[in-house]
């Protein structure tokens, strides 16, 4: 039985067979027997490679964060992850660059330190609630031409990746034949993904897509 590990573009951490391309972590989340009793432990929500120095884990090991698993780091940013920084430093320096030039509405300057751009994250995330597991994801509507590549939206009670005239369906195992967004451009739309983030990718930070994706966008697509 596949472990419940595998993070969709809603932030909904779910049990799947299909593989992911990146991990990500949130602090301690399961029990002793490897059951997920919460949806966040920190405010730092990251992600990273699959393997790094040739770091080796075993998963759900009691007292050590729990291992989740992304389809792709546009997946990720949708359930507001940030690249992070140890093991992604690149990523992480141009993702930074990229929400402080789209960001300028909090006055952070170029020290801004990555926790200040959690707490952003963090409050966009999810809606209030008294109890942890009452908080449901954070979304909000946009017009459809507006958005970037690499943002998520929900159509249908499904998600979707913008990308270029494209929508692509997403599944835990990888993206479906896309519609073209050309015809509905003007809709407004529910989007997954974080505003900030959003503006992040508006400002140059390009996501790396699942091979499923490049196969309907091609080898320039991500």
């Amino acid at each position: 039985m596949p472990r419940q590990n595998r993070v969709t573009p809603e932030g909904i951490i779910i049990a799947t067979p299909a593989r992911g391309t990146f991990m990500g972590n949130r602090g301690i989340l399961h029990n002793d027997q490897q059951e997920i009793v919460q949806p966040y432990a920190l405010k730092v929500w990251l992600i990273c490679q699959l393997s790094f120095k040739g770091r080796q884990r075993q998963l759900m090991q009691p007292g050590n964060y729990t291992e989740l698993f992304f389809l792709d780091e546009a997946t990720a940013l949708a359930a507001g992850h940030r690249p992070c920084f140890e093991c992604r430093r690149e990523a992480a320096l141009a993702f930074r660059q990229a929400w402080l030039a789209g960001n300028p509405q909090f006055n952070l300057g170029d020290a801004v330190k990555l926790g200040e751009i959690d707490a952003v994250l963090h409050a966009e995330r999810l809606t209030e609630a008294y109890y942890k597991k009452d908080k449901r994801k954070k979304t909000y509507t946009a017009v459809l031409h507006t958005l970037p590549n690499g943002t998520f939206i929900l159509r249908e009670e499904r998600p979707y990746l913008v990308w270029e005239e494209l929508l692509l369906p997403w599944e835990p195992a990888g993206y479906g034949e896309p519609v073209r967004r050309v015809c509905m451009g003007s809709e407004p739309v529910t989007v997954l993904t974080p505003p900030s983030t959003v503006a992040a990718l508006s400002h140059g930070y390009l996501p790396q897509l699942h091979p499923s994706a490049l196969g309907w966008l091609g080898p320039g697509g991500g």
